[in-house]
C-alpha cells in the first residue's frame, strides 16, 4: 500500500465513490445523510474549496495494483479566539473513508499518520477529527491512533 496525493482529474470517480460510500455508511448512524448521487459532486466541490482556501491536501491510499482503497481530506483551520494562541491553528481531518474490503488492514491508520506527518511539516501540533456517535469502529481506530474526546456537540429536533 502507498499513500499519495490525489490527482483530481484521474481520481475523481474514486473520490466521488468514497463520498457516496461514506454517506451510505454513516446513514446507519445518522439518518440525515443524503444518498442521492448529486451530493457527491456538490460535496467534492465544497472540499476542493476548503482545501484551496485553507491549505490542505487530498490523499489516496492505493494497493500494489494502483487500486484506490481509501482517502483522506485534510486542511488547516483556526480554533476560536478563546483557545491558547499556540494551539489555535490546527489540522482538521475532514474526510476519512476506507473501502469496505480494505478495512481492518491498516489503511485508515496509514492515512491518519500521513495527515499527522503533514501537520508536523507545517509545524502544527494539534490535529482534530470528528466521529459520529455509534461509529464505534472508527472511534476505536482514532483512539488507537492517540485521539481523545475534545468536545461534544448536542442536538435537539424541535416539533
Amino acid at each position: 500500500m502507498r499513500i499519495r496525493d490525489a490527482d483530481l482529474s484521474k481520481d475523481r470517480e474514486a473520490m466521488l465513490g468514497f463520498i457516496l460510500g461514506l454517506q451510505k455508511f454513516e446513514y446507519v448512524f445518522e439518518a440525515n445523510r443524503r444518498l442521492d448521487p448529486p451530493v457527491a459532486e456538490l460535496y467534492l466541490a465544497k472540499l476542493e474549496r476548503d482545501v484551496a482556501e485553507n491549505g490542505g491536501r487530498f490523499l489516496i491510499a492505493d494497493d500494489e495494483d494502483g487500486k484506490a482503497l481509501g482517502w483522506v481530506v485534510v486542511h488547516e483551520d483556526d480554533d476560536d479566539v478563546y483557545v491558547l494562541e499556540a494551539e489555535r491553528r490546527f489540522v482538521y481531518i475532514s474526510e476519512l473513508y476506507v473501502d469496505e474490503a480494505a478495512r481492518g488492514h491498516g489503511v485508515g491508520r496509514a492515512l491518519i499518520a500521513a495527515c499527522e506527518d503533514w501537520a508536523r511539516t507545517r509545524r502544527i501540533k494539534v490535529v482534530q477529527i470528528g466521529v459520529l456517535p455509534g461509529n464505534t469502529r472508527a472511534e476505536r481506530t482514532y483512539r488507537r491512533a492517540g485521539y481523545a474526546h475534545y468536545a461534544y456537540q448536542l442536538r435537539k429536533y424541535l416539533d
